[in-house]
């Protein structure tokens, strides 16, 4: 599987570029909505949580202090990638089942079309997420580099789940709209909208490890860490290794039942 993602980088990148554009082809002003509603979305949250309900500056258990716009964003332009990754990464077959029932070409790379697709609006908003801290006043360090690491991490998890919910979804529809429940969820269930460091006094033990069992919350609280907190990913190394092992686990079972399921795509779309 990773042989064929290797050898048909060229393919893949073809792929993606013209997926992106699909999305919006037809709407007069394009690929342009692909930038408009993540930051309207931002714009929404920040009123209400800072504006309405007062939350103010949000604080690290380094005793940092950002904004709250500042502090939101670094939490959830990860999960918008995330979140776009699975959605239509999870009914990727059934769109492109016109490739799927072609003999001759390498279904398996699709996934990973999908997940290199969201990378184009996802560098758009790290990028936009840096003007706004220059704009505040918050200087640009070296851990910054750090969100290149956790992007690719983000991915590679992100495109093992895909896998596994891709090729469930041919034989079982519903599949995507568990997904999509599931990330309603998730966006609640990560520190996103809340701050972590600020409750775990409050929190018991064991909530405290469900909380960090979710893959997101190592990507999540390392963007802060490279935005807000100045800390290397190697200064967390029980949850890198955890966050790894979990990667790489799901990675290996999302290929090995595509790969057993495979051969049944055509048949079953």
């Amino acid at each position: 599987m990773i042989k064929d993602i290797i050898s048909n980088r060229k393919l893949i990148s073809k792929l993606a570029k013209n997926d992106f554009k699909q999305k919006f082809a037809g709407s007069t002003l394009g690929v342009i909505w692909a930038f408009v509603q993540p930051v309207v979305t931002v714009l929404v949250y920040w009123i209400v949580f800072d504006k309405a309900l007062n939350a103010g500056t949000q604080g690290t258990k380094e005793g940092i202090k950002a904004p709250f716009v500042l502090w939101l964003s670094a939490g959830i332009v990860p999960w918008f990638y995330f979140s776009e990754v699975l959605s239509a990464g999870t009914v990727v077959l059934q769109e492109y089942n016109y490739l799927v029932k072609k003999v001759v070409f390498p279904i398996n790379i699709l996934p990973v079309v999908k997940a290199v697709s969201s990378l184009f609006v996802h560098g758009f908003f790290v990028l936009f997420t840096l003007v706004v801290y220059l704009i505040y006043g918050y200087g640009i360090t070296p851990y910054i580099l750090q969100i290149l690491y956790y992007s690719i991490s983000m991915m590679i998890l992100a495109v093992g789940i895909i896998y596994f919910t891709s090729a469930l979804c041919v034989f079982f529809r519903d599949m995507a709209q568990l997904v999509n429940i599931i990330l309603q969820v998730g966006v609640w269930a990560t520190p996103i909208m809340w701050n972590y460091d600020d409750m775990v006094e409050r929190i018991p033990g064991w909530l405290q490890v469900l909380l960090q069992l979710n893959p997101m919350f190592y990507i999540t609280s390392g963007y802060r860490d490279s935005f807000i907190s100045k800390m290397g990913f190697w200064e967390k190394p029980g949850l890198t290794v955890y966050f790894w092992c979990f990667t790489i686990i799901m990675f290996a079972l999302g290929t090995h039942i595509f790969s057993k399921l495979q051969s049944q795509f055509a048949d079953a779309l």
